[in-house]
């Protein structure tokens, strides 16, 4: 998996103890398909994402890891959501992402694999998804249902996908 240098050093002193990063996803819409990546490091379908780096605005950070796991360039339309949520990864590191999500459209480039974070990268019909983790479900569905605002957990609100037990 690629990793930044600001990333891997973070790791190296932190261990595997929990780590709270910025982080963002692409929701790429091409009218009615949206672009989605199978991850290198579970296997799952998701959305195109990844850390904010330090001094990066979330908007750039989103525009640079689309491009950088699917080699299609966007501009970015709105802010879709935010949301706290778990990961423990294969190799037993542990992070709890603040992620926002952005509503984009493809600006240029292919579709492809175009780092070692993802086996497949390909376009779905937003009415027929593949299984998926359900952080990404989650942040399609509330895009999908709020066109016009930001979704955001309300106080109090639970959601599964957004436990330990509903994140991938």
């Amino acid at each position: 998996m690629a990793i930044s240098p600001y990333l891997r050093d973070l790791r190296t002193k932190a261990g595997q103890q929990l780590l709270m990063l910025p982080s963002v996803s692409g929701l790429v819409f091409n009218e009615d398909d949206i672009l989605l990546v199978r991850r290198a490091d579970n296997g799952c379908w998701s959305l195109p994402a990844g850390a904010v780096e330090p001094g990066e605005q979330p908007a750039d950070a989103v525009i640079r890891e689309v491009e950088e796991e699917t080699g299609v360039q966007v501009v970015v339309q709105s802010i879709a959501g935010v949301a706290l949520y778990p990961r423990i990864y294969p190799n037993g590191d542990t992070c709890q992402y603040m992620n926002v999500w952005f509503r984009c459209r493809p600006a240029g480039g292919h579709a492809r694999v175009n780092d070692d974070e993802a086996l497949a990268v390909r376009w779905f019909s937003v009415r027929a998804l593949p299984e998926m983790e359900p952080t990404a479900k989650l942040r399609i569905d509330t895009t999908l249902a709020n066109p016009e605002g930001a979704w955001f957990a309300r106080p109090g609100e639970q959601h599964d996908a957004l436990t330990m037990s509903g994140s991938s």
